[in-house]
C-alpha cells in the first residue's frame, strides 16, 4: 500500500479531524474535501481506489451530482460511524488470520474488536492468511463457527468488499485451522 493510500485509510477510518474532515453519520465525506487535503488529483485517487487489493473504499454519486467516498470498514471506535449494513446470515464457517503469538489469549478470551467497531472475518483461508501476514510471518488461522453463532443470536454484517463483521467471537466458537510459517 502506498503512503498516500495509508494516509487515506488513516483519514477515513481513524482520524478525519486531523485534516479537518467531517464524516457524515455513515462515514462518507465529499471527494472534493478529501482531495483538498491530499497532494494528489482525482485521477490518482480513482487509481488508488480501483487498485486497492482489499477494496477498502467505496465511492458514490449522490442525487445532487456530488461524489462521496468512505472506508468500507475498519473504523476506530473513536470515529462515530454507522455503516448502515443490514444484518446478514453468515456462511457456516468464517476465518480469522492473526499472528500465532496471539493464540493463547484468543483461545482464552475470544476475538475482540480492540480499538475497532467490529471483529473482521474472512470468507476463506487464503484471505485470512493474507490478513494475518500483514502483522507477522507466522500466522494462525482460526475457524469461526459463524452459523452456530448466528443461530445463537450473534449478529453478522457483510461489508461491500466481502469482509464479515461481528461484535466479538467468544472462544467456544473458535477452532485453530492451521499455523502457517
Amino acid at each position: 500500500m502506498s503512503e498516500i493510500s495509508r494516509r487515506i485509510a488513516f483519514l477515513l477510518r481513524h482520524r478525519p479531524e486531523s485534516a479537518g474532515l467531517i464524516l457524515d453519520a455513515n462515514g462518507w465525506v465529499p471527494v472534493g474535501d478529501l482531495l483538498a487535503v491530499l497532494p494528489i488529483g482525482r485521477a490518482e485517487l480513482d487509481e488508488i481506489v480501483a487498485r486497492d487489493e482489499k477494496s477498502r473504499y467505496a465511492v458514490e454519486r449522490r442525487a445532487d451530482g456530488t461524489e462521496w467516498i468512505r472506508a468500507n470498514q475498519g473504523h476506530s471506535r473513536r470515529v462515530a460511524v454507522d455503516l448502515g449494513l443490514a444484518p446478514a446470515a453468515p456462511p457456516e464457517v468464517l476465518f480469522h488470520g492473526t499472528p500465532s503469538r496471539n493464540r493463547a489469549s484468543i483461545l482464552r478470551d475470544g476475538l475482540l474488536p480492540g480499538s475497532r467497531h467490529h471483529v473482521h472475518l474472512s470468507p476463506d483461508v487464503p484471505t485470512a492468511l493474507v490478513v494475518g501476514r500483514r502483522r507477522a510471518r507466522d500466522v494462525l488461522v482460526l475457524r469461526v463457527a459463524a452459523a452456530v453463532m448466528a443461530a445463537e443470536g450473534h449478529v453478522f454484517h457483510r461489508s461491500e468488499n466481502g469482509v464479515w463483521l461481528t461484535a466479538a467471537v467468544p472462544p467456544r466458537y473458535l477452532m485453530p485451522e492451521r499455523t502457517n510459517p
